[in-house]
C-alpha cells in the first residue's frame, strides 16, 4: 500500500458519518436550498431587469452611507470572489446602475457607488422580491421555523467565514 493509499484508508476510517437523520436534513437543505434560489432568481428574471445577484448588490449599496462601499467590502457582505463582484459590477456600470470611484484618501481602493438609476431600478424590483421570498420562506415557516433557519444560518455562516482563505 502506497502511503497515500494508507492516508486515505485512515480518513476513510476515522471519518465521523453522518447518521440517517443528519443524511436526510443535509440533503433537504441542500435541495431546500438550491430550489429556493431557484425559484427567487426565476421570480427576478420574470419580473425585473436585475438579476437575484444584481439585486443583492443594490441591496447593499442602499444600506451603505452615501449609497457607497469599497469593492473589497462588498465582496465579503456578499459572499462573493471579488472577480464575481468586479463581474457584476462591470455589467451593471454599462447600465448605468453603479459606477466606480477611486476611495478617498486610499489611492489603492476602489469604491461601488449606486446611481439614480440604480436606486429606481431597486425600487422597482424590490416589491416582487420581497413577494417571492415570502411565497418561497417566509409564509411557508412558521416563526419558530423561520427564526431557527436564521440562527442556524448565522452559525454556518460565520463557521464558513472562520474557514475561508483571504484574498490578496
Amino acid at each position: 500500500m502506497t502511503a497515500q493509499q494508507d492516508q486515505h484508508a485512515t480518513a476513510v476510517h476515522d471519518t465521523s458519518w453522518l447518521d440517517d437523520d443528519q443524511q436526510r436534513y443535509w440533503r433537504s437543505f441542500l435541495d431546500g436550498s438550491a430550489r429556493f434560489v431557484e425559484a427567487l432568481s426565476r421570480e427576478h428574471e420574470d419580473l425585473s431587469s436585475l438579476t437575484l445577484g444584481e439585486y443583492e448588490l443594490l441591496v447593499r449599496l442602499s444600506e451603505a452611507t452615501d449609497h457607497t462601499l469599497r469593492m473589497s467590502a462588498l465582496a465579503d457582505g456578499l459572499a462573493r470572489s471579488r472577480s464575481r463582484v468586479t463581474h457584476t459590477v462591470h455589467r451593471m456600470e454599462q447600465r448605468g446602475l453603479v459606477r466606480r470611484a477611486a476611495s478617498v484618501g486610499d489611492g489603492r481602493g476602489v469604491n461601488c457607488v449606486m446611481t439614480e438609476a440604480g436606486y429606481a431600478e431597486l425600487v422597482a424590483s424590490a416589491p416582487g422580491h420581497v413577494t417571492a421570498v415570502r411565497r418561497y420562506l417566509v409564509d411557508v415557516l412558521t416563526p419558530a421555523q423561520l427564526r431557527n433557519l436564521g440562527e442556524a444560518m448565522e452559525a454556518v455562516a460565520e463557521a464558513c467565514r472562520v474557514a475561508e482563505p483571504r484574498e490578496q
